[in-house]
């Protein structure tokens, strides 16, 4: 009997199951047997594919960002305002944080949870606070035009929102509803300027 062609490997496909892993649990807690398990391959093909577990996970957060973290971006593209964009934020977290059929949370927000990797911790932290910073720039440019007061400190209002849909995400994590975060977002939503 001849055999037939190999199946070839799918490395989207491959990626959005390791996405999704590290998503789940984290980078510390995804072991390369649950990754080769999950995407089906050996752990020399793993490595052929994608490198090591730490390339892996950077390829697999910079996937997230694009498909499912990008809302952030796009607000701060797209809204005419600092205010608009946090409310656009504050609307949009409760159904990010708790789709069906995917993982509850942010892979950026948790994705480093109890790492040693300094590297991995390098990576997240500066993605949270590169979006602090963009947000800031926005709100000191609505202040330069008189959008927002003066008295206004834009790093600690930016600061205060990514901290609320940080807070957000990890809640979701922890099996709250989305109604009940789009309460929290309520909140947050008054108490900005």
């Amino acid at each position: 009997m001849a055999r037939g062609r190999p199946r070839s490997f799918d490395r989207e496909a491959g990626l959005d199951k390791a996405m999704r892993l590290f998503w789940r649990h984290g980078y510390e807690a995804t072991s390369m047997r649950d990754l080769t398990t999950a995407l089906g391959i050996s752990a020399p093909s793993l490595y052929r594919a994608y490198g090591d577990k730490r390339t892996l996970f950077a390829e697999a957060v910079a996937a997230y960002d694009r498909v499912y973290g990008g809302f952030i971006d796009r607000a701060l593209a797209e809204e005419p305002s600092a205010r608009d964009v946090a409310l656009r934020l504050f609307a949009e977290a409760p159904t990010r944080y708790t789709q069906r059929d995917l993982p509850s949370g942010c892979l950026v927000v948790s994705g480093d949870a109890g790492t040693h990797d300094p590297e991995v911790s390098r990576l997240l932290s500066g993605m949270r606070n590169g979006k602090v910073d963009r947000f800031a720039a926005r709100i000191r440019a609505d202040v330069k035009q008189g959008e927002l007061s003066d008295d206004v400190d834009a790093r600690a209002l930016a600061r205060f929102t990514m901290a609320t849909l940080t807070g957000m995400a990890e809640a979701a994590r922890d099996g709250t509803g989305r109604a009940e975060l789009r309460r929290v977002a309520a909140v947050a939503a008054r108490a900005w300027p």
